[in-house]
């Protein structure tokens, strides 16, 4: 299963280091958030398989959001994880919310993701918060799962 997170970890850099750096549209944003949720999301998965073998969560949960509030109950001693649960939940809703264009094929490409309550906008260095989060999330999984 690591080799899943890898590899899905090895995609989103190419999506952000090289095609984001060349094409400079929304469009790879929209297919780099969506790649970081499934690594989030396979993440989730194995620390639960992981923790449910060591007796440590009594039972696989049935619904997303059900794994997320294992996530969040069984995992709440490390930052990293808890801090991944927010951004993931956010990168579930993207695809479901208004999204506007601005500046593409330009040097300061970004997406703005309308919400009920507030507009996030998504540009070049908010998604170098977005990889640090992740990284760091990823970091502590590989940590929890060689032990």
């Amino acid at each position: 299963m690591i080799e899943d997170i890898v590899k899905e970890k090895t995609s989103a850099d190419h999506l952000l280091y090289v095609s984001l750096k060349y094409t400079k549209t929304c469009d790879v944003i929209l297919n780099l958030l969506a790649r970081w949720k499934s690594l989030i999301e396979i993440s989730f998965d194995v620390l639960l398989e992981k923790s449910i073998e060591a007796g440590k969560v009594p039972h696989t949960p049935e619904s997303p959001k059900q794994r997320i509030e294992f996530i969040k109950k069984y995992f709440k001693k490390y930052e990293e994880i808890q801090g991944a649960v927010p951004l993931y939940i956010f990168f579930k809703r993207v695809p479901d919310l208004n999204k506007t264009r601005k500046g593409e094929f330009r040097k300061n490409v970004c997406l703005n993701v309308i919400g009920s309550t507030k507009t996030t906008e998504i540009n070049m260095e908010k998604l170098g918060e977005y990889a640090e989060i992740v990284e760091k999330f990823i970091n502590q999984v590989k940590k929890i799962l060689s032990n």
